[in-house]
């Protein structure tokens, strides 16, 4: 795939989650454009077309980035200040999908303009459904800005 026709931005340390996460995308046909990075460093690097990205057209943004909030080099509370704060990629919706129920993350998350808050279920069929359910929504259901 093109790293320009990149539809969903997937940001996961946990290879485990990221599998189930492309695996319920893929069953309901929302994968094909989905693009995978394993760390906010290489988040930021995609979004902002920086390090092994440069070239890439920074126009084409993601329709939605689902972002992990532990991870290493860079967490997902900086990736989602840096993509807010930026008039380029303040409207790119991003989703917070995290094992953290901490307060303060949440707290955090939305202060910095989160579109969405998802703990994510440790239940095998409840982080399929929860993961289907967001493609749905933020690949068909919402109307981005153009």
């Amino acid at each position: 795939m093109n790293n320009n026709e990149v539809e969903i931005l997937l940001v996961e340390d946990n290879v485990h989650d990221a599998e189930l996460t492309i695996r319920s995308l893929k069953k309901i046909n929302l994968a094909n454009k989905l693009f995978h990075v394993k760390d906010g460093e290489e988040a930021l690097d995609f979004i902002f077309a920086k390090g092994e990205f440069t070239g890439r057209q920074i126009d084409n943004k993601p329709k939605v980035i689902l972002l992990d909030i532990k991870m290493p080099k860079v967490d997902g509370i900086e990736v989602l200040r840096q993509v807010k704060s930026n008039d380029a990629t303040k409207t790119i919706p991003v989703v917070i999908m995290t094992s953290s129920r901490e307060e303060q993350d949440i707290i955090a998350s939305y202060n910095l303009g989160v579109n969405g808050y998802v703990v994510k279920p440790v239940n095998f069929e409840a982080f399929g459904k929860a993961i289907s359910e967001l493609g749905l929504f933020w690949l068909i259901v919402n109307q981005p800005p153009l």
